[in-house]
């Protein structure tokens, strides 16, 4: 939810300079834009953890990229925005949107959840930045004009879940945390590892094991499971190398990951009716294209009993896109008008 409360077009549109932000729970993402119709320029990434706050992080950007006072300012974060207060889930920066505004000289500010940031971006995303996980690929028009919804989850720091609607007005971006609906399994191996990670967490969300967190949360369940052995200083990011070397342990976390991905993507395209696509964004199934596309993704995501058919031809695809698409869609925030 955007507490700025935009408005479809027609209404007055945010000034320039604008200063971009794609705020995750581990990194902040920056970009400027000069004036209408121009690309993203200064393209900067900041490990929120360097920082005390997030006025400190933009403040220093603005000092590292000797940009003058923004005019307006939209920014994605990854948590929900539900009134001025915000306080991060995945992070310990918290700030009052209103104060932001005032200490920053912003004209305007646009402060929404970083899904819904991403889900305004899908319509202008093609070509390599779309890598396809099965289904029949719509037309490059189809894609730039959606004429059905479509569905956005994605695993990074959290998980993060969305969709676009379409609308006479324009395409309507949906904000949630799906993130914490309670994760599902589809057999008997599954359901072991959600009674393992139910006696350490009680609710088992999706992004218990959709989620950097998560790899580890699986990992840890396959050693309980085969009474192995599990390395205590095992990384987050080093699972799924350590999965390419051998390692059984963390090629089992990253199959049970695969597979609780697609299964969760097959829900949320029939809770949407997201028949125009589902779109995975975040940090982590970039780099594990190929062990996606060679996992049981396809497989759990159709696999939805009589409704099989209705999945077997909604496309999914990685969004894979050396700069955040959340950026571009915080600038789309500040186009739709207050």
């Amino acid at each position: 939810m955007s507490q700025a409360h935009p408005t479809p077009a027609l209404a007055t549109q945010a000034p320039f300079p604008r200063l971009l932000g794609d705020i995750g729970g581990t990194h902040a993402r920056f970009a400027w834009m000069d004036r209408p119709g121009a690309p993203l320029s200064h393209v900067q990434t900041y490990r929120c953890a360097e920082h005390p706050t997030l006025g400190d992080a933009i403040r220093h950007y603005l000092a590292d990229q000797a940009q003058t006072r923004p005019a307006a300012c939209a920014l994605g974060i990854a948590n929900p925005v539900t009134g001025d207060e915000v306080r991060m889930t995945n992070h310990h920066w918290a700030f009052s949107i209103k104060a932001l505004r005032q200490q920053l000289a912003l004209q305007r500010l646009e402060v929404i959840n970083d899904f819904t940031a991403l889900a305004l971006s899908l319509p202008g995303l093609e070509g390599a930045a779309l890598q396809d996980l099965g289904g029949v690929r719509p037309s490059a028009e189809c894609l730039a004009q959606p004429r059905a919804p479509l569905a956005l989850l994605g695993a990074g720091t959290g998980l993060g879940v969305s969709g676009l609607l379409p609308s006479a007005q324009g395409p309507v971006p949906l904000a949630g945390e799906g993130g914490h609906a309670t994760l599902c399994a589809m057999d008997d191996e599954e359901s072991a590892v959600l009674a393992i990670l139910r006696g350490s967490f009680g609710h088992v969300s999706a992004e218990r094991a959709l989620s950097g967190p998560g790899l580890l949360n699986l990992y840890r369940a396959s050693a309980a499971m085969l009474a192995a052995a599990a390395d205590p200083a095992l990384q987050p990011e080093q699972v799924l190398p350590r999965a390419r070397a051998g390692d059984p342990l963390c090629q089992r976390a990253i199959d049970l990951f695969c597979r609780f991905l697609g299964s969760t993507a097959g829900n949320l395209a029939l809770t949407l009716g997201a028949t125009g696509g589902v779109y995975i964004g975040g940090g982590i199934a970039p780099r594990m294209l190929p062990e996606l596309r060679a996992s049981r993704f396809r497989e759990r995501f159709e696999g939805k009993g009589r409704l099989r058919a209705l999945l077997a031809p909604i496309p999914c695809f990685v969004i894979d896109s050396p700069t955040s698409p959340a950026l571009l869609g915080a600038a789309r925030a500040l186009d739709r008008g207050h």
